[in-house]
């Protein structure tokens, strides 16, 4: 692990409620998403203004179209661009994206076309990254186009369990872009991971449930109305955790 490092946290956001907690409890960076039971997809632009007059910190919303996987229609690519255009027009400091081809390798040239369009924002390339199917040609694409990082579990459903191989790219990409472990990242593991991979970012929902405050509940609905909230205490803890590691 370096000496010296200054470490981020980014918090994915699923609502804005969250989002603030975030930034209350010490957050460098918010990724603002909605529907975490879909991965997370482009919030409304309603969500997405009001969260950019309400931050200080960074704001970097999702643009994907849809739940699922990472190979979109002509049109969902629209969608994407014109969300994109919405981002810059309202003030936000970068966008988050991830386009695969059908062989599994990255959309370079479609990428490149929304890391463009985003220009002066900030990129990240999203997990999106975790199904390619060759994680060191998908660094080199991405690094050629321009993005500023990429959000990774190590192509393993947490970065615990991918460590390793996220280790092996944040050597590869040797500072020319940045490698964000996300995925199980909590208080518990942070130190360790930091410890494991050389990263500086860190990416975490921080996630818990929150009751519904309803006092009628028909009680015919199976659905859970629980909502899905950052926790500042954890949130805390990770931060006190990476600022730790600094000293």
């Amino acid at each position: 692990m370096k000496s010296n490092m200054d470490y981020l946290l980014e918090i994915c956001a699923f609502n804005l409620p969250s989002a603030m907690i975030a930034q209350q409890a010490g957050a460098d960076r918010i990724e603002l998403c909605a529907s975490p039971e879909e991965g997370g997809v482009t919030p409304s632009p309603g969500v997405i203004r009001l969260a950019r007059e309400k931050l200080r910190i960074a704001l970097y919303p999702i643009i994907r179209p849809r739940g699922g996987d990472f190979l979109y229609s002509e049109e969902e690519f629209r969608v994407m661009l014109r969300d994109i255009e919405y981002c810059k027009q309202v003030g936000c400091n970068g966008v988050v994206i991830g386009m695969l081809s059908p062989d599994g390798s990255v959309d370079q040239a479609r990428c490149a076309r929304l890391v463009e369009t985003a220009y002066p924002l900030g990129v990240t390339f999203h997990r999106a990254f975790d199904w390619a199917a060759n994680p060191f040609e998908a660094l080199e694409t991405i690094i050629q186009m321009g993005c500023e990082r990429i959000l990774t579990s190590g192509q393993r459903p947490t970065a615990d369990e991918g460590a390793g191989l996220i280790d092996q790219l944040v050597r590869e990409a040797d500072d020319r872009i940045v490698i964000m472990p996300g995925s199980g990242v909590r208080s518990a593991n942070i130190v360790a991971l930091a410890e494991k991979t050389g990263a500086s970012e860190f990416h975490t929902s921080a996630r818990l449930w929150q009751a519904s405050s309803m006092e009628y509940v028909n009680a015919c609905m199976k659905e859970a109305q629980d909502m899905v909230m950052a926790g500042e205490e954890e949130i805390r803890k990770i931060k006190e955790r990476l600022l730790s590691l600094e000293s």
